[in-house]
């Protein structure tokens, strides 16, 4: 992609890269791989080229020729170059995120960096960003999209869990754990299958699993649900 003297459609900045594998200019890591058949490693950037004067020299925040600034923010490590979004550069991560800092930690475990409020209150899944989306299959810990933790420690972007809401489904596409509170709806689900018994040739007894707890527990079939008779959850299947 061109560069228009202001970024393009992913960043905002003033100067192009030169990929290290191809020695090609582009404005970005991500118009690169659009444009070709191979990925290119932002790490290994050496040089980049001012949008605005075309002087070619090592990666660095300002033009070395006329002095333009080519970012507000600038990682020498990421060679990210951005408006300021308050992006801080986590060592554990071995890239940048968008803060500020101070709204983060990072989880070893997990291996990736959470918003404070979920220190010491979220499931740990080790290297759980590692891990492609479930949803879109794309990679989740150097995506510009952010993250969402589910209950069951499974991580997913964030506009795939809301995709995944909007059509109505609400467990983890991993591991089948409940991903939303579905009180309520179990509650209209108890309703629901006292006003419609099952007729007398469909009555039986079947063993079924529950992904919330695990447990096992033989219940009466209803084609509206089976309830779990350890935990009261309708996210089960036949054992």
């Amino acid at each position: 992609m061109a560069a228009t003297g202001e970024g393009c459609e992913h960043y905002v900045r003033k100067c192009l890269l030169k990929a290290p594998c191809c020695e090609k200019f582009y404005v970005c890591r991500l118009c690169h791989d659009n444009e070709e058949n191979h990925q290119m490693n932002r790490f290994l950037v050496k040089e980049v080229k001012c949008a605005l004067c075309d002087s070619i020299q090592q990666a660095q925040q300002a033009c070395q020729a006329c002095g333009v600034t080519f970012s507000e923010y600038f990682c020498c490590i990421c060679h990210l170059y951005d408006k300021n979004k308050q992006q801080f550069h986590c060592q554990p991560c071995g890239i940048c995120r968008i803060g500020p800092r101070e709204k983060f930690f990072h989880c070893d475990k997990c291996n990736l960096c959470l918003a404070n409020d979920l220190q010491g209150n979220h499931k740990c899944v080790e290297n759980s960003s590692r891990q492609d989306c479930a949803v879109c299959m794309e990679d989740i810990h150097t995506s510009r999209i952010g993250a969402h933790i589910l209950p069951c420690g499974h991580l997913l972007h964030r506009i795939c869990f809301e995709e995944m809401c909007r059509n109505g489904v609400y467990r983890c596409p991993l591991c089948m754990h409940t991903a939303l509170d579905m009180e309520k709806d179990w509650e209209d689900r108890d309703v629901e299958i006292a006003q419609t018994p099952m007729p007398p040739e469909y009555e039986r007894k079947l063993k079924i699993l529950c992904y919330d707890c695990q447990g096992r527990s033989t219940v009466d079939f209803h084609v509206l649900g089976m309830k779990c008779g350890s935990c009261g959850s309708y996210n089960t299947t036949q054992d």
